[in-house]
C-alpha cells in the first residue's frame, strides 16, 4: 500500500557517513510531520517512507544526488563591500538571507569577509554529501 499523498508522521535520526548526526527528531521528541511525494521532504527521504507501515523502521542511505544536490560552484557570491551597507557587523559563519527577484529568501551562509567585500554561499549546508537516516513510521493521517 503507497504512502504517496498521505500525511505522514515520522521520527528519524540523521548522519552523515562519518557517523556524525546532523538531526534527530528522537532528540526533539516530537515527530516530523509531511505529506509523502509532495515534494517536502528530500527525494531519498520520500522514496524511502512511500512503502513503509506504521510501527515499521528503517536505515537508508541516501546519496547527495536524492538528498540536497552536489555543491555548486555558481552558488558562491561575492558582493562589493559598496554594496553591504551593514559589512562591519557580519562575520565569517552568519546566516544571511538573500532574495530572489521574485521576493523568495535565499538563505546563505558568509564564508568571508574582508574590505573588498563578502563572500557568501547559497549551497545547503549538506550539499554534496550523502545522509544516513534511521526512519521509524508513528503514524499515517491520511
Amino acid at each position: 500500500m503507497s504512502n504517496t499523498g498521505k500525511t505522514l508522521r515520522v521520527h528519524y535520526r540523521g548522519t552523515l557517513d562519518d557517523g556524525t548526526q546532523f538531526d534527530s527528531s528522537y532528540d526533539r521528541g516530537e515527530t516530523l510531520e509531511f505529506v509523502c511525494g509532495a515534494h517536502q521532504m528530500i527525494a531519498g527521504f520520500d522514496a524511502a517512507v512511500v512503502d513503509m507501515e506504521v510501527g515499521e523502521k528503517k536505515t537508508v542511505h541516501i546519496p547527495a544526488a536524492d538528498a540536497y544536490g552536489e555543491r555548486r560552484d555558481d552558488l558562491v557570491m561575492h558582493f562589493p563591500a559598496a554594496q553591504v551597507p551593514t559589512i562591519e557587523q557580519i562575520k565569517v559563519g552568519d546566516k544571511l538571507f538573500l532574495t530572489t527577484p521574485a521576493g523568495q529568501p535565499v538563505p546563505v551562509t558568509v564564508i568571508g569577509v574582508n574590505a573588498d567585500g563578502v563572500m557568501l554561499d547559497a549551497n545547503h549546508e549538506l550539499a554534496g554529501k550523502d545522509l544516513n537516516f534511521d526512519i521509524e513510521l508513528v503514524e499515517v493521517l491520511g
